[in-house]
């Protein structure tokens, strides 16, 4: 039995202040992954940057308060990377992965992008990048006896069940044609399957995020850009996921909310 958790934070500083670390002690994970922890491990809180019972590899940003991803794991792991091999992104604190005895756990927070601005000409160089990647990763894991999970913040919506304004949207980066025939590619070409969507088709949603702007929150519109993507084998051993959704607005330490992902032995 593996139980993989994964949640962008949105500042880790701000969210261990807000609940992060008591969700953290509570969690029945054996990995947490976070994304956009925006922090220095110094400028942590201790129940954040070295919990109990925990490993951590935490892979921050060169530019100081962006970006960055960190894992936490029950099991030391094997192996550690950081970054994909593409030098533009090697520090960006967008990736990182551990290798587990029988699975290879990564971190993902891809670019999200803004049409008609340098910021999405960078998330379409990161995606062309990591696409080959992501195949080379699937095909040494096998090589090794390993399955693979990528988990994180995707920045993109693959579906109309994905998003609830999708109509107001088909502009909009994070939707666009261009980016979810990406990600098609990421199921067809290097073979990984979304794992909500194999136990639930239809949607719509479970969202994973909501802006702070509005009522979005309230009135349950969000984006499902939270995802855990994995290779076949381990895709078939998925018996659940579990959106784990504040119960109010007030209770929320994130604007993003953990997918949690429970693979059976």
């Amino acid at each position: 039995m593996l139980t993989v958790s994964t949640v962008n934070v949105n500042g880790l500083r701000a969210a261990a202040k807000k609940g992060f670390v008591e969700w953290l002690g509570s969690t029945k994970a054996d990995v947490v992954a976070c994304q956009e922890v925006r922090a220095e491990l110094k400028e942590l809180p201790a129940g954040a940057a070295a919990p109990e019972g925990w490993h951590v590899v935490h892979a921050p940003s060169v530019q100081k308060g962006r970006n960055g991803v960190m894992l936490f794991s029950r099991t030391e792991p094997d192996e550690v990377r950081i970054g994909f091999g593409e030098p533009e992104f090697e520090d960006s604190g967008r990736y990182a992965e551990i290798h587990l005895p029988n699975v290879v756990v990564a971190s993902l927070y891809l670019p999200s992008g803004d049409v008609g601005t340098p910021r999405q000409d960078e998330k379409e160089r990161f995606m062309a990048a990591f696409l080959p990647y992501l195949a080379d990763l699937r095909a040494k894991a096998e090589a090794g006896g390993r399955e693979v999970v990528v988990v994180g913040d995707w920045n993109i919506a693959y579906d109309k069940t994905d998003l609830k304004n999708w109509r107001g949207n088909q502009k909009s980066s994070g939707f666009l044609p261009e980016e979810r025939e990406w990600l098609g590619r990421v199921f067809s070409e290097a073979g990984y399957v979304d794992v909500q969507r194999k136990l639930d088709p239809e949607g719509p949603g479970p969202y994973t995020w909501w802006s702070y702007r509005g009522k979005a929150f309230d009135n349950d519109s969000g984006w499902r850009i939270d995802c855990q993507i994995a290779t076949p084998g381990l895709a078939e051993r998925c018996t659940s996921v579990v959106v784990e959704r504040a119960e109010s607005y007030d209770q929320r330490w994130s604007d993003h909310a953990p997918v949690t992902a429970t693979y059976s032995g």
